[in-house]
C-alpha cells in the first residue's frame, strides 16, 4: 500500500494524523523549552535551527516559481468525492492539506521539530500540562481576513467535537483551548502523556471560525473551502483529478519556514482505478511523476524508449524513516482469529522467500518488527531496560517475549515448504481446528474460511499463492476484490477477516500508536487500529513510551511493545525496503541536500523551463 507525500506539519486523514516525523536527524542546537518564548519545538528539547534562521538547509531559497507538477498521489486512494478530509464521511482529495495553515511547520531534517508558521513563538509550562502560542498579525485566509486565535480554538474543537473519531482519541488529553486575546492562544493538558501534545496541537490545521459558521463542518463537500495556505483548489472533476493552484497572495511565502518551499505553480493529482492504465499514461506522458509500488513494474515494465533515451528519470533516493508497518493484519474481532496459535499458523502458511523470488525480483527485505529499518526495533533477547518494563508482565504474556524477539523463519522458498506447513498444521490442531474431511473445523463444527479483502489487483498474485497454501492446511480462502469507496468503508466499519495495511511511523512516536495498536482505538470506528488489539500490556508499553524522558527510555519501551505484539502474531508480515522509487518526465530540478526524513518532491523541488524545453526538442 501506499505512504502520503505530505505537507509538512499538516493533516489530512487518519493515516497521517500525527507530526509525521521519521527517523532521527543530525546536529543540536539549543533547548526547545528554554524560559519564555521560543520559536520552535521538539520531543527532547533540542532544535537544530536557531531562532533566526532563514531557510531550511534543503530548500534552494532562489528556486524559480511556476509550472505544473502533474502526479499520482501516494495516499492509496482511487478516487474521491470529497473536500472534507477531516471527517469519516466521505472519500477526501489528496493535497488538501496544502489548504491550511498550522501554529508551526514541521522540519524534514529533524525526528520532531516543528518551528513558527501562523504562530511566531511558543511557551511551555514547566510541567508541560500548557502551551500559549503567539499569533502573527499579518497571517491572513485566503478572503483576506485575518488568522486570530479564535480561529484556532474553533479549530480544535470543531475537530474534536466533530472530526474524525481518531482525532477525539489523540486529543483527549487536551482539555481545552483558549483564545487569551486576539493573537494568543493556550492549551491547557491533563495527565502524564503530555509530552508530544505541544506540538499536536501546534501542527494542527486552521479553519476559519466565520466561514464554518454558514458551512456545516462535518459534512462533505465539494465547494472549495476557505484556507490559509500556500494553494488554493483550482480546476477538478470528483474522482478523476483535481489542481491546486498556488497562491502568488500567501501570506507566509517568505517566512524561514517556507522559503524555497512550495515551488510549481499547480500541483495536480490523476486518479486511475488501475495501476496497469496508470503505469501507461505515465509513460505516454499524460502526467509528469509516479511512486513505483510495485516490483515487477519497477524490473520489468520501464524498459521503453522514454526511459532509454533520458526522456523519463528513474530514481531512487533513499529513505531513512521507519519503512512502516506492513502486512495481512488479522481482524482479531472474530472469534476464529481470537488464538495466537491460529494467526502463527495462518503467518507461517505465507512463503516470503518464494514470492520474493519470483514476483519481487528480489528487491525487498522481509519486514520482521513493527518499527523496521529503526532503533525502536526488537532483537535478540530483552536487554535489562527491557526487562524492566516487562517483569511485572510476566504472568500476561507468552514465554516468547522473554526469548528471542520472533522473527518469521526462512522458507525454502519452494514455496510450499513442508517443514513450516507441518508447524502451522501442528498449531491449528492445538488451537483446536482440528482436520475433518479435508477441511479444518472447530469443536462446533465450524470451518475454519478466511476472506483477504483489498481494492488493488497487483495484490492478488500475492494472495493467490498464499490461499493455496492455506488451503494444503484445510483452510478454506476467497478474495474480494472492491472499488476503493467500498474498501474505504467496510475498513472503517471493520467489515474483513484480512486485509493488507501499512502504517507510517515515526522515530519519535507520539500520541498516534494510541489509534494504531491502543485499545481505546480497537473499540472505535474507523481507526487504524485494523487488528483490533486490545492488549493491556501493549496499552502500558504505549504509555511508557509517550511519557519517556530520554531517546533511551523510549527505545526501550517501543522495544518492549515490539516484542509483546510479535509474539501475540497480529499480523502476516510482508516487507519492506529503504528507498523510494520515483519515475517522472525530465523537467524537473532539486536541491543539492535531500530532506533526510522525506521525499521532498512537493515540498523541495521546481519546474525547470531549460530541461522541460530541452525535452521539448526531444
Amino acid at each position: 500500500m501506499r505512504a502520503n507525500w505530505r505537507r509538512p506539519g499538516r493533516h489530512s486523514t487518519w493515516v497521517s494524523f500525527a507530526i509525521l516525523i521519521a527517523v532521527i536527524g543530525t546536529a543540536v542546537a539549543e533547548p526547545a523549552r528554554a524560559s519564555g518564548p521560543t520559536h520552535g519545538l521538539s520531543a527532547f528539547d533540542q532544535l537544530k535551527y536557531p531562532p533566526d534562521f532563514k531557510h531550511f538547509d534543503y530548500v534552494n531559497p532562489d528556486a524559480p516559481k511556476g509550472g505544473r507538477l502533474a502526479m499520482i498521489g501516494t495516499a492509496a486512494r482511487v478516487t474521491f468525492d470529497s473536500f472534507n478530509g477531516y471527517i469519516l464521511k466521505g472519500d477526501p482529495a489528496q493535497g488538501l492539506e496544502y489548504l491550511f495553515d498550522s501554529l508551526m511547520a514541521r522540519a524534514l531534517d529533524e525526528p520532531d521539530a516543528v518551528y513558527g508558521l501562523v504562530a511566531k513563538s511558543a511557551e511551555v509550562a514547566d510541567d508541560n500540562l500548557s502551551v500559549v502560542f503567539h499569533l502573527r498579525e499579518e497571517a491572513k485566509f485566503t478572503d483576506g481576513s485575518p488568522v486570530r486565535a479564535e480561529d484556532v480554538v474553533y479549530s480544535f474543537e470543531a475537530l474534536t467535537k466533530l472530526g474524525h473519531p481518531s482525532y477525539r482519541i489523540s486529543l483527549r488529553d487536551v482539555t481545552k483551548a483558549e483564545a487569551l486575546d486576539p493573537l494568543t492562544v493556550k492549551y491547557t493538558f491533563q495527565g502524564e502523556l503530555t509530552r508530544d501534545l505541544p506540538m499536536t496541537v501546534a501542527a494542527l490545521p486552521i479553519f476559519s471560525k466565520a466561514y464554518y459558521e454558514t458551512q456545516p463542518f462535518d459534512q462533505t463537500t465539494l465547494k472549495p473551502p476557505l484556507g490559509s495556505g500556500p494553494y488554493k483548489i483550482g480546476p477538478f472533476k470528483a474522482g478523476t483529478f483535481v489542481t491546486y493552484i498556488r497562491r502568488e497572495d500567501y501570506w507566509a511565502k517568505d517566512l524561514p519556514v517556507n522559503r524555497g518551499q512550495y515551488n510549481f505553480g499547480e500541483l495536480r493529482y490523476e486518479y486511475y482505478r488501475d495501476r496497469q492504465a496508470e503505469l501507461e499514461s505515465l509513460l505516454n506522458g499524460s502526467f509528469d511523476l509516479r511512486e513505483e509500488f510495485t516490483s515487477v513494474s519497477w524490473a520489468t515494465a520501464y524498459d521503453v524508449p522514454a526511459v532509454r533515451e533520458g526522456k523519463i528519470i528513474r530514481m531512487s533516493p533513499e529513505d531513512s524513516r521507519p519503512s512502516g508497518t506492513q502486512g495481512f493484519f488479522f481482524n482479531t474481532r472474530r472469534s476464529k482469529f481470537s488464538d495466537p496459535r491460529t494467526r502463527h499458523a495462518i503467518a507461517l502458511a505465507f512463503d516470503f522467500e518464494w514470492a520474493n523470488n519470483n514476483l519481487f525480483y528480489n528487491l525487498y527485505k522481509r519486514t520482521t518488527s513493527y518499527f523496521e529499518n529503526s532503533d525502536m526495533k526488537a532483537s535478540g533477547p530483552p536487554g535489562p531496560a527491557e526487562l524492566e518494563l516487562l517483569e511485572p508482565y510476566r504472568a500476561q504474556l507468552p514465554p516468547e517475549v522473554f526469548q528471542e524477539a520472533y522473527v518469521p523463519p526462512l522458507s525454502d522458498g519452494s514455496g510450499k515448504d513442508r517443514k513450516l506447513l507441518r508447524q502451522a498444521a501442528a498449531l491449528l490442531d492445538e488451537a483446536g481446528w482440528k482436520l475433518q474431511g479435508g477441511v479444518r473445523r472447530n469443536a462446533k463444527g465450524e470451518p475454519l474460511e478466511i476472506e483477504f479483502l483489498t481494492f488493488s489487483e497487483a495484490f492478488l498474485r500475492i494472495i493467490g499463492p498464499y490461499a493455496e497454501n492455506l488451503k494444503l492446511l484445510g483452510i478454506n480462502t476467497s478474495t474480494r476484490l472492491v472499488d476503493g469507496s467500498q474498501y474505504q468503508r467496510r475498513i472503517e466499519d471493520y467489515d474483513f477477516d484480512i486485509t493488507t495495511q501499512r502504517l507510517v511511523l515515526r522515530l519519535t512516536p507520539g500520541v498516534e500508536i494510541k489509534n494504531y495498536w491502543g485499545s481505546q482505538a480497537a473499540e472505535t470506528k474507523g481507526t487504524p487500529n485494523l487488528a483490533g488489539i486490545a492488549n493491556p500490556v501493549v496499552d502500558a508499553m504505549i504509555d511508557r513510551a509517550l511519557t519517556a524522558k530520554s531517546r533511551a527510555d523510549l527505545v526501550a519501551a517501543t522495544r518492549a511493545m515490539d516484542r509483546v505484539m510479535r509474539a501475540n502474531h497480529y499480523w502476516v508480515p510482508h516487507w519492506y525496503k529503504a528507498e523510494h522509487n520515483l519515475a517522472f518526465w525530465d523537467k524537473y530540478s532539486w536541491p543539492k541536500i535531500k530532506p533526510k526524513y522525506d521525499r521532498g518532491v512537493i515540498a523541495t523541488w521546481w519546474y525547470d523551463a531549460e530541461k522541460a524545453a530541452k525535452l521539448q526538442r526531444k
